[in-house]
């Protein structure tokens, strides 16, 4: 495994408690990092502080769909920590697989809010503690289907395609400054987001990999942490493919 070098950096993984969250967590302690997971779940997140084992991770319970809940949280953490150096967007839902016609509205905007205002709200919070440092590295995971839209993924494709566009934009606000702000397009791995498809929707997310395999979280993990590191010093406002040959742009 290569390490990239975290040493002393206090980080922020959304979803942290399991999936992709989960190895950007174990792989961002083993680099070196200070690390707080923000979950809804409490019990995957004590499992999560029980198995890493480290003195560097902690957990908060926080609903990233309010932003003043988001702020508050924050706060804390840079009175404990006197800094916040990485924010990884992770957290997310697959919503119905069904058409845009038969979509319910209530489940479209649930999907929206956490898949892509959540993600907005925690950029728009984290920055200025950034900007007190001129230090920062925002990694948002989006998605390969925010690129190409899914069929009977609508909600889902929609808002990782509305992350990208965030990253762009952000990206480039911040450009001038040492904040590097990315997102990653994976295509999907087996993790407990498939509990929410079809059969029949994951068959047809394989068939489209040239690779004919579902991407590893470790694969994802080590994406995300050189685009957290130092290491990563020019990109920014980009967009990493981790499609197993699936995009097309």
């Amino acid at each position: 495994m290569i390490k990239f070098d975290l040493t002393n950096r206090v980080a922020i993984v959304t979803g942290g408690a399991q999936g992709f969250g989960y190895a950007i967590t174990e792989r961002f302690i083993k680099s070196g990092a200070k690390v707080i997971i923000w979950d809804i779940d409490e019990n995957e997140s004590k499992k999560a502080l029980e198995t890493i084992s480290s003195e560097n991770l902690s957990y908060q319970i926080v609903d990233v769909s309010n932003f003043e809940v988001i702020n508050k949280n924050l706060l804390q953490i840079e009175k404990n920590f006197g800094k916040i150096d990485i924010f990884i967007n992770n957290a997310g839902m697959a919503g119905l697989n069904t058409t845009v016609v038969e979509y319910p509205i209530e489940e479209w905007n649930k999907v929206i809010n956490l898949n892509l205002n959540s993600v907005f709200y925690c950029c728009k919070a984290v920055v200025p503690f950034m900007n007190k440092n001129n230090y920062g590295r925002i990694v948002n995971i989006a998605s390969i289907a925010g690129k190409e839209g899914n069929p009977n993924a609508s909600a889902y494709s929609t808002s990782k395609a509305g992350v990208i566009g965030l990253t762009k934009s952000l990206g480039k606000e911040l450009a001038l400054k040492n904040i590097a702000v990315n997102c990653v397009t994976p295509a999907a791995a087996k993790t407990r987001i498939f509990d929410q498809m079809t059969e029949e929707h994951i068959n047809y997310m394989l068939s489209k990999i040239p690779r004919n395999r579902f991407a590893k979280v470790d694969e994802l993990a080590s994406l995300v942490t050189w685009l957290s590191s130092e290491e990563n010093s020019f990109s920014t406002a980009g967009v990493f493919d981790l499609s197993g040959g699936r995009a097309t742009y």
